[in-house]
């Protein structure tokens, strides 16, 4: 009987992960050409060439392209919080945190178009509407709580009004991808947001700061 339970399940399960896989192959291949050429330049026709099977297939499990980001948006958003809660937990201090971070920012940003963000905005507001939330709800809690680490710790200075500094940081946490300030043709998007960091780093560490910050910058150069 027991046997006889586990082949109907996984008769059942099969075609289940089958349609799983073919949903997973279409989103991943449609993030990498996002990443690599912006949103509004990839058609679903590109998608599906890309991946070697008909438009109409894709419209078996995405009802449209908008539908297709939103799935490629919430799964950024979802590995990026993870990740960002896992550096939180493993740093040894506020500072240490901020350079894992950088080491995600350069995973996430060294083969992404500039020109992603203002698609997202344009094209997929209810997209653009997740990652607003995203943006203003856990990273700003994210970087206050940085922040009050980094005082408690003293290597942050004691008199930052958090939530002005905060703001400060989660505002130009994407000015690298503005296209006006620097277009892609001159600037690299990860060195720009990398100068970014240091600079936010620099303004408000502690002298006791400083000098972990010159430790750290010494132990990535030598990676």
């Amino acid at each position: 009987m027991e046997t006889l339970v586990t082949l109907k399940v996984s008769i059942v399960l099969h075609p289940l992960k089958m349609i799983m896989d073919v949903k997973d192959r279409i989103k991943q291949k449609a993030e990498e050409l996002f990443r690599r050429l912006g949103i509004r330049s990839v058609t679903m026709d590109e998608i599906a060439s890309q991946l070697s099977i008909s438009k109409k297939t894709i419209y078996l499990y995405y009802a449209d392209k908008d539908e297709i980001v939103d799935a490629v948006i919430s799964d950024i958003i979802d590995h990026n919080q993870e990740s960002c809660n896992h550096d939180r937990s493993v740093a040894t201090n506020a500072i240490h945190e901020v350079f894992l971070t950088m080491e995600m920012i350069k995973e996430m940003f060294q083969d992404m178009n500039p020109s992603i963000l203002h698609d997202l905005e344009r094209n997929h507001p209810g997209s653009f509407q997740k990652f607003l939330h995203y943006k203003y709800k856990y990273i700003y809690q994210v970087m206050k709580d940085n922040l009050e680490r980094g005082i408690h710790e003293e290597l942050y200075r004691k008199e930052l009004k958090i939530d002005i500094i905060a703001k400060l940081r989660l505002e130009t946490m994407m000015l690298s991808f503005n296209q006006e300030v620097f277009p892609k043709a001159k600037y690299n998007v990860l060195d720009v947001e990398q100068q970014l960091i240091e600079h936010y780093l620099f303004g408000i560490a502690s002298l006791k700061g400083h000098k972990l910050i010159l430790k750290y910058q010494q132990e990535r150069k030598k990676v």
